[in-house]
């Protein structure tokens, strides 16, 4: 009997226990599959598919009876939740072709995540998680890979993968898959070896048996193994042994293990990824191919190694090599060996053998399995090597790609092989790792045939580079399962019973509430196993000697465990006999989650039991936690275990009586006899201790003794009894006391036999560092109270004076003198370990604080890993703030908040105490101010400023992901509008920028194109009504050359405005050349016959429309090329706007994604208009690449790039003039010489004899020298290999003219005959040649000031040589002259004018002057077109120089310059209309560039004066130029601005080229299509400031630092933001500037990377408003805010704060019910008043200090010395924690900082503290002369004090830092005779010296009163 109740004792009660049912279970019942298949029966018979080959109804009943007797399957795992740590279980349930995802958990019903149906019956589903490899960026770390979460289903012939994204993909498998394991990964697959695959007569090289696939678009790729260090010559092969099976596979660590179905031996690998020089290793061998002599020896090598193992002689591992197996498999004299095994070859047989050849041709390419399992034929024996076997040939082919393998094994354990007759299925049928309490880990698997569960030991070594398996132990089980919550594992012993172990220890019984005990008669004769279980290579050892006198319910005694296995077999039998009699029991244990598993029972049902944790209150764990780190871990095993029986028991304690039971089992562990202590019998339990904590021999008698009740009256319980207020109230006397005897305080000694007496001392220590760990959390204030009693009680048994002092000023109320001590006799001593890092001195945090602060030297504090977290950061931060790292930056708060960020949020900072928090919160106060903008998101979110986190948060971001302000979706009424292609703006934004006026609606009216335009044509009466309508046609016809002209400047309006759909089409607005007629409306259509048309008018219109609409899209949008060929219309006509659409595509930079083949397709199709598009698009996109894949593509479209002797293409010449563009942008600032060449060349080409090249010869003469010039951008004279092409000589005889040189390279066959069109002769023809020369001059020398080619661009000077020059190329040379002397532009008109050569100047008409020059032979004409052309050049030039800089001085100069050529009424210019148009056009533009995207309304006014010309002379050209100005200046709408690069004004001067088109279908001089590469000079540069309370954009200053330069200092300007910044290069910094929004500063001296992602993004810049503050919008002025309102004195401030005004300063709803609830005056508050007013005050001196997290401590500091005054301090936490306070804003650190920095805001009231400390030094003080003194005195003197002055004692002692009586006594304080003696010894003390004046008096003996 007593046996049975040591059982029960020891007994572990299960938690809840439920009934199981597999939810899919049920959920499939429910699933409308079995109509699927009804479904498929009515398909024809093709399409269905079994896995045998049938088809037709044979398939579909196979299907159906599978369907009804269907084997299910499931498996469990914890689920993974993004919101915090859910704990819930997640199913995945197999049954025919459903698979099931559920998720459930004890408190929430299941529901189904997802359900898949396939096809063919599920053999396997899985969870796998894929890892997608991300761009490397520059190391290779694991950081940059995406881990997509997966579900796999493994079908007969394929596998079906489906991602949580909602990916799914389908791999097909080549082989039968035997079984797929999720690996880390990737998926591992088992090939299924058929029992027929035996050697074929030639021996043939055997195929591998396992595959890896790392994602499911990769390959199957065989895995290889890399066999250990055991021959000389091993090697790397594939896995190729299907003896071979894996039985278990784990991600973290990453092992495989095996079983070896010959051997039976059980073998442990790695598995990682493959080395590069594996790889090679492996695909070497396939190079050469295998003669059959070579391939013989592989299949019985490892065959012999087994009949050798079988032998006597031990083999370490199977793998050995021996050369002496190729005789004999050679001459086939071993046919011992053939017959031992049907086996092909092991692992160890593709290249173990010497020769290299055995090669693995057979897996390569598309035919590696050509083979599968079903086919029975007998083909199948005879695919091998020989080179003679036809029927095999594409095996070898040699051609085929071999497959590189990814994953390799490594070998790291193979079990011994053991005396016993092993049986040959003896394979582990369930494998897990499982931790135990101590964190070692065990690889446990469970051998069904032997009963037996084997656990192996593995370790990581110290480099954490390979696991160490170390030795085996056997435990007998039926079956197990880890509980991974607890770190135990559950095992059904054979009886039945269920065992918890950990690790190999046994924890105990596990009782279940409501199954029945099996009956424990039977288990009794089974022998039990012993405890630490022996292991199998190792004797087992005995047990440590203390252990001895411990209960044996407990430890049982060692049994050897038995080995015989038949006898094993018949026990378990009668065991279960016996159970089938009794009913139900337990037959196996399956799918742990955390610490939950399920029973299966024998009648069929299955229960789900949880397995209680260790401990539950949080002081208990950290507590277990402290001491499992500090004793060794066969001592803490066993001690968990022992308390795990103790607190599971039936019946067990609750949580309240959880910390009591801990410390009594404790105690009972280090030898006290619990039941004798006084404080510890009182401890209540809620339940019997169960026997296991008491030793039996304490057990007290049953009968009552008088003992007893002076024990009671004795104990603490009844001594707060009596001081309970309510004893005194009702009255009751106390108690008389009799004096206890003698002997009852003797008889408390320890028993130093047990478990943990030797480890006092460090588990006292332990505990005191967890105690001092817990001071820091303010919310552990009751753990703390627990665990003084327990360490006052070790300290005092262990003597140590010097800590019971200190709990004693701790907790003075807590700790009494009159406490029981054990006595531990000396003898005993000897056996305590004393740890190394035990202190005599107690360890604390906060005095440690303390010294610090005051800047004294400290000894560094003891740190447990794992246990003192908070108390090492702590330590860490005030170190490095106070005392400072001399390696910290300047700005060292900053770098010291970055350090505490890893491990502090905001929560924890608010339960540290006040003191110590306060130098943190310091830091943080001064980071708030001036932060960087760069410093990470923890940080930023640590200092409180939630602009800059959220800024850091979407920095990280990827950049499609960027953050739109988008605008709301436009309202029913407005979308019903005809779209104009400009409803996508982003109106909030908009409305900031330009908030007076309406210019933005006047933007999109001026150039919308979708609405017909209003013809107003009045009639006269001698028109007729025919007449009439041809009038109102040929008006609509001068109206439409203005409609076409729009889309360009619309374009630029709507410039990446718009991030496209994925599932919609990118809507285009359609191009309306219609017209209506007032009044009655009438529609005007041109297409009516009335009057003639040209042909193709509006088709280049309808590209640019394409264009503009295109380039709406953001260049951070998510497309694909899927979707830009989803775009292709249908009908034709829309042609020209998909083609411009794909170029704008290419602007933008998305056209890279296009498929290649996409663009043959395109390009195949031969139209004009497509091809252009694409190949600037492709050009652009790919700018100054040289991509290689381009350049083909564009070379076909260039006869010049092509041999001489190819085929002549017929492409059509706009073609090949966008082609010749595309080669200058790829090629952009490369310098490439044989380009250069070409283009050099092309810029001359003569027309050829057959009428090609003579029509717009101009346009490709002109895109030759525009591409050479991108091509040499800005290389000036170091054009490094190209002196011999003398390319600026060149240029300026294409410029000026002259004798034609020889062409020189391999194109001269073709310009032999001359044109027979055009007769040129020998000359050049300048009037073609001289704008690309021109232009490529200046782009090949810009910016280099060379006044040597400047010279040669000079206007000329004399008449006669202006006569030889057309006016239009005077322009060009005056713009190329200046780009090129670039420093020398200056913004004033006297610049402008130093440009007209000076014959030009005297002889201009003044407009005053009437006379006629005095000259006869000047031609007026040609000097003043030559004049207003010099000046649109040079002003053309003003507008390069300050693109997009809104220079003041710039925009005057050209706007006086624009009204300069305007012709007045009385003198006509004798310029020509034409050519006035031209130039007012090039001046507007011009302005338009330096406003570029400013909006500024006089340009605004200038381009709607324009537009509203719409007569006869103003062509399309001109049109096209005036919106182009208005679409730059609302570049991007307001967003965007010109870039002054290099590369910039390349591709401006393409854009803005100064000849403009006379109709709109005009190329002659200049490509339409080039006026779009205005994109590539855009860069954003508005910066929107975001409100990151509201989230929407505002006002607010900035400050912007300019660089110094030549032409000015470092200045400093104010801007209000939203705003354009200047070109980045010239600013050094940024700053948001105060008072109304925190500060923040944007250092780009640093690097500009930072603002450009922010540019990038929307330039949101987030900014938060600071307390009391309106934002600009509401308060312009700064006259509202509150501050504003209270500038009076600052204390009637104080007293005038209104609580109600608090909502002004700030939103924050825990201060508004502050404001509330404490600091407004409620009815009968008189006496209150007073504590209101200070509420109040602190309020608002926390608001407007912008520090409301200081609240708590101002209140906290009030509320402690308040309770001083009261004298009811019990403990004097708070008073210590004023006195770090003080000291802190005393310490030399803080006193620097504020001398530094004066002007900043006070971190606390500067009047608040010296009050504070004037009353404690008050209340101190009177308690002295009240009576203080003696007790004082008699403390210093070591005697003991009397109690009811203990409290006050000890706030003294804390408050003034008064050492304790032995140092005291050490410093020899007590014979001082003088005042200047005793304050020498008090400084080696360290006491302050307050504290010296206070106890001078007492100790110099002086009876004077001690307050001065």
């Amino acid at each position: 009997m007593s046996n049975k109740h040591e059982e029960r004792a020891t007994m572990i009660a299960a938690g809840d226990l439920q009934e199981f049912v597999p939810f899919g279970r049920d959920y499939c019942r429910h699933h409308p599959n079995a109509l699927n298949l009804q479904l498929r029966e009515l398909q024809p018979a093709s399409e269905l598919w079994s896995s045998d080959g049938a088809a037709g109804l044979v398939g579909s009943f196979q299907e159906v009876t599978i369907h009804e007797k269907q084997k299910e399957s499931w498996q469990l795992r914890k689920g993974v939740s993004d919101v915090g740590e859910v704990d819930y279980d997640e199913e995945l349930y197999v049954a025919g072709n459903v698979v099931i995802w559920s998720k459930g958990s004890k408190s929430q019903a299941s529901t189904v995540y997802k359900a898949f149906t396939v096809d063919s019956p599920v053999l396997q589903a899985l969870w796998c998680d894929f890892t997608i490899p991300q761009e490397k960026c520059g190391k290779d770390d694991n950081s940059n890979e995406m881990v997509e979460k997966c579900i796999c289903i493994l079908q007969s012939s394929c596998i079906n993968v489906h991602s949580i994204e909602g990916k799914d993909f389908v791999a097909a498998l080549p082989f039968q898959v035997a079984n797929v394991w999720p690996t880390k990964y990737g998926l591992l697959f088992e090939r299924s070896s058929s029992s027929h695959e035996v050697p074929p007569s030639p021996p043939r090289e055997p195929l591998p048996t396992m595959f890896s696939m790392l994602h499911p678009l990769d390959e199957i790729t065989p895995l290889i193994c890399k066999s250990g260090g055991v021959f000389p010559s091993a090697g790397v092969q594939y896995v190729a042994d299907y003896t071979l099976r894996v039985v278990f596979l784990n991600a973290e660590p990453s092992i495989i293990m095996t079983y070896d179905t010959v051997q039976s031996l059980h073998t442990i690998w790695a598995l990682r990824r493959v080395k590069p020089e594996e790889q090679n290793a492996v695909l070497k061998f396939s190079q050469q191919v295998g003669t059959p002599q070579h391939l013989a020896t592989s299949s019985s090598l490892t065959a012999h190694l087994r009949s050798l193992s079988k032998g006597e002689s031990p083999v370490a591992s199977p793998f050995q090599n021996y050369s002496s197996i190729h005789s004999q498999s050679r001459s086939g004299s071993s046919p011992s060996v053939h017959s031992r095994s049907p086996s092909i070859s092991n692992m160890a047989a593709l290249s173990r053998s010497h020769s290299p050849a055995l090669g693995v041709q057979s897996f390569s390419g598309v035919q590696r399995f050509n083979f599968s399992s079903n086919t029975q034929s007998p083909k199948r024996q005879n695919i091998s090597h020989s080179p003679n076997n036809t029927s095999n040939d594409s095996f070898i082919v040699p051609e085929t790609e071999s497959i590189v393998p990814e994953l390799c094994i490594d070998h790291l354990w193979t079990e011994t092989i053991m005396n016993v007759r092993y049986e040959k299925n003896s394979q582990a049928s369930k494998v897990f790792i499982t931790t135990d309490l101590c964190g070692q880990k065990f690889l446990c698997f469970l051998v069904d045939s032997q009963l037996q569960l084997r656990c192996v030991k593995f370790q990581e070594s110290n480099d954490k580079s390979q696991l160490i398996f170390g030795s085996v132990t056997s435990i007998q089980a039926k079956d197990a399962a880890p509980v991974e919550g607890i770190d135990t594992l559950l095992v059904l012993e054979g009886s039945g019973n269920l065992v918890l172990y950990t690790g190999v220890v046994r924890v105990g019984k596990v009782f279940i509430p409501g199954l029945p005990a099996p009956s424990l008669t039977m288990s009794n004769q089974m022998p039990r196993p012993s405890t630490p279980l022996d292991s199998v290579s190792t004797p087992s050892k005995p047990l440590n000697k203390h252990l001895a006198p411990l209960d044996e319910g407990v430890l049982l005694s060692p049994v050897p465990e038995l080995r015989d296995s038949s006898k094993l077999h018949e026990s378990s039998y009668i065991d279960d006999c016996t159970f089938q009699q009794l009913g139900t029991f337990i037959h196996s244990v399956r799918d742990p989650v955390h610490n939950r598993v399920t029973l299966e029972l024998s009648n069929n049902t299955t229960v789900r039991i949880a397995i209680p944790e260790i401990a539950t209150s949080e002081l208990v764990k950290r507590c277990l936690q402290g001491i499992k780190s500090i004793l060794p871990k066969e001592i803490a095993v066993q001690m968990l275990v022992k308390w795990y029986n103790a607190y599971n028991a039936p019946g067990g304690p609750s949580y309240h009586s959880e910390w009591n039971l801990f410390v009594t089992c404790l105690m009972n562990m280090m030898g006290y006899n619990t039941d004798r202590l006084a404080w510890t019998r009182n401890l209540d339990f809620e339940g019997s201790l169960s026997p296991v904590i008491a030793p039996k021999k304490a057990r007290p008698s049953e009968i009552g003794s008088d003992e007893d009740w002076e024990y009671l009256l004795n104990s603490d319980y009844h001594r707060n009894f009596e001081s309970h207020p309510l004893a005194g109230a009702l009255g009751l006397d106390p108690l008389e006391i009799s004096t206890l005897k003698e002997d009852f305080l003797h008889s408390l000694s320890l028993d130093s036999s047990t478990l943990l007496f030797s480890h006092i001392p460090a588990i006292f220590f332990v505990l005191h560092l967890i105690y001092e760990e817990l001071k820091l959390n303010s919310l552990m204030g009751e753990g703390i109270r627990s665990l003084v009693f327990l360490l006052v009680q070790l300290a005092r048994d262990l003597e140590l004076e010097a800590y019971i002092d200190y709990y004693y000023r701790d907790y003075p109320a807590l700790v009494k003198t009159s406490r029981q001590a054990c006595i531990i006799e000396q003898v005993q001593t000897g056996f305590m370990h004393h740890p190394s890092f035990f202190s005599a001195e107690p360890p604390s945090i906060f005095q440690w604080l303390s010294s610090c602060l005051r800047g004294e030297g400290v000894q560094p504090y003891p740190y447990l890993p794992g246990i003192c977290e908070r108390s090492k950061l702590v330590v860490l931060s005030v170190a490095l703030y106070i005392l400072g790292d001399e390696r910290a930056v300047s700005n060292e708060a900053s770098h010291y908040l970055y350090r505490i960020s890893s491990g502090f949020t905001l929560r924890d900072l608010e339960s540290l105490p006040f003191g110590v928090a306060l130098p943190i919160r310091d830091a943080i106060y001064r980071c708030r101010e001036q932060p960087a903008s760069d410093w990470p998101e923890a940080v930023c979110l640590l200092i409180g400023r939630q602009d800059l986190s959220k800024q850091a948060h979407e920095g990280n971001l990827p950049k499609s992901k960027s953050v739109m302000l988008s605008s709301d979706v436009p309202s029913g009424a407005e979308a019903e509008e005809e779209d104009d292609g400009m409803n996508d703006m982003n109106q909030e934004v908009m409305s900031l920028i330009w908030s007076e006026d309406l210019r933005v609606q006047e933007v999109r009216r001026l150039l919308q194109s979708a609405h017909p335009v209003r013809v107003n044509v009045v009639q006269m009466p001698e028109v007729s009504d025919h007449e009439y309508i041809e009038e109102k046609e040929n008006r609509l016809l001068q109206l439409c050359q203005r409609t076409m002209a729009l889309p360009v400047g619309r374009g630029m309006f709507t410039l990446f405005s718009y991030h496209p759909i994925p599932t919609e089409p990118l809507p285009i607005p359609k191009l309306n050349l219609t017209g209506r007629a007032p009044p009655r409306n009438t529609t005007v259509d041109l297409n009516s016959g009335n009057i003639d048309v040209p042909p193709n008018m509006a088709c280049w219109a309808s590209f640019h429309n394409g264009v503009a609409a295109g380039l709406k899209i953001a260049p951070t949008s998510q497309i694909d090329s899927a979707w830009i060929v989803y775009n292709k219309p249908k009908n034709a006509d829309l042609a020209n706007e998909y083609a411009g659409f794909l170029m704008a595509l290419g602007l933008n930079g998305h056209l890279t994604k296009l498929a290649t083949l996409n663009i043959h397709d395109y390009l195949t199709k031969g139209h004009e208009m497509t091809s252009i598009g694409l190949l600037l698009g492709v050009s652009a996109a790919k700018l100054g690449t040289m991509d290689m894949a381009i350049t083909r593509l564009l070379s076909i479209h260039i006869p010049a790039l092509l041999p001489p002797t190819s085929t002549e293409l017929d492409v059509p010449h706009n073609v090949q003039v966008a082609a010749v563009i595309g080669i200058g942008l790829v090629y952009q600032g490369t310098a490439h010489r044989h380009t250069a060449e070409v283009l050099l060349a092309e810029i001359g080409r003569p027309p050829g004899p057959e009428m090609e090249y003579c029509t717009d010869r101009e346009s490709y003469s002109l895109a030759s020298g525009l591409a050479l010039g991108m091509v040499c951008l800005g290389h000036g004279s170091n054009l490094i290999g190209m002196s011999d092409l003398n390319v600026p000589e060149q240029l300026y005889q294409y410029m000026v003219g002259g004798h034609r040189r020889f062409q020189a390279g391999m194109h001269r066959e073709r310009h032999k005959s001359p044109s027979y069109q055009i007769k040129e002769g020998d000359t050049i023809n300048v009037d073609v040649t001289c704008p690309g020369a021109t232009l490529a001059l200046a782009m090949i020398y810009l910016k280099t000031n060379n006044r040597s080619i400047a010279d040669w661009l000079r206007a000329p000077d004399t008449m006669y040589l202006l006569d030889f020059v057309k006016p239009e190329f005077l322009l060009l040379r005056a713009l190329a002259r200046c780009l090129i002397l670039w420093d020398d532009i200056l913004p004033d008109s006297k610049w402008v004018d130093s440009n007209v050569p000076q014959i030009i100047r005297e002889n201009s008409i003044s407009r005053q002057a009437t006379e006629l020059p005095s000259s006869e032979d000047l031609n007026l004409e040609t000097l003043a077109q030559a004049r207003v052309y010099i000046i649109a050049g040079a002003c053309l030039s003003l507008g390069f120089r300050f693109a997009g800089s809104e220079n003041i001085a710039a925009f005057n100069c050209l706007v006086r310059d624009f009204s300069l050529p305007l012709p007045s009424p009385h003198h006509p210019f004798p310029t020509g209309h034409y050519n006035l148009e031209t130039c007012l056009s090039v001046v507007l533009l011009s302005l338009a560039m330096v406003m570029a995207g400013s909006g500024n309304l006089k340009v605004l006014q200038l381009c709607r004066f324009m537009h509203k010309k719409t007569g006869g002379e103003m062509n399309y050209g001109f049109h096209l130029a005036h919106h182009m100005a208005l679409g730059l200046l609302f570049l991007g709408g307001g967003r965007y601005s010109l870039s002054t690069s290099d590369s910039s004004i390349a591709a401006l001067l393409c854009a803005l080229y100064p000849h403009f088109p006379v109709h709109s279908t005009d190329n002659r001089y200049h490509l339409q299509a080039l006026r779009h590469l205005y994109v590539l000079a855009a860069e954003p540069r508005l910066l929107v400031p975001v409100d990151v309370d509201t989230n929407t954009p505002c006002y607010a200053l900035l400050e912007v630092t300019f660089k110094g330069t030549q032409w000015y200092e470092e200045t400093t300007e104010e801007m209000m933001a939203p705003t354009l910044l200047p070109e980045l290069h010239l600013l050094k910094q940024i700053r948001v500037k105060g008072p109304r929004y925190w500060e923040l500063l944007i250092d780009l001296s640093k690097g500009m990377h930072h603002l450009k992602s922010i540019l990038s993004k929307d330039g949101v810049l987030y900014v938060k408003l600071r307390a009391g503050q309106l934002s600009y919008k509401e308060d312009p002025k700064g006259w509202r805010s509150l501050l504003a309102q209270t500038v009076t004195h600052r204390n009637s401030e104080a007293r005038a704060f209104k609580p109600e005004a608090i909502s002004a300063f700030t939103s924050d709803p825990a201060l508004l019910s502050f404001a509330d609830y404490f600091c407004k005056p409620t009815v009968n508050m008189e006496q209150k008043q007073e504590i209101l007013d200070l509420f109040s005050s602190i309020l608002y001196e926390c608001v407007t200090q912008e520090n409301p997290e200081m609240l708590p401590t101002y209140i906290a500091i009030d509320q402690a010395v308040r309770r001083l005054e009261r004298r009811e301090m019990s403990e004097t936490f708070e008073l210590f924690q004023i006195r770090l306070v003080l000291e802190f804003f005393n310490s030399r650190s803080h006193q620097d900082k504020m001398g530094r920095n004066p002007s900043r805001g006070l971190f606390m009231n500067s009047e608040f503290l010296p009050v504070m400390k004037c009353t404690v030094d008050n209340t101190l003080d009177q308690w002295v002369q009240a009576g203080g003194d003696v007790s004082l005195r008699s403390y210093l003197s070591g005697q003991p004090a009397e109690e009811c002055q203990s409290s006050m004692l000890a706030c003294f002692l804390v408050y003034y830092a008064v050492a304790t009586p032995g140092q005291l006594a050490a410093g020899g304080l007590e014979g001082s005779t003088s005042f200047s003696e005793l304050l020498l010894k008090f400084r080696q003390l360290k006491m302050p010296v307050r504290t010296l004046l206070r106890l001078a008096p007492l100790l110099l003996g002086n009876p004077e009163s001690m307050v001065w």
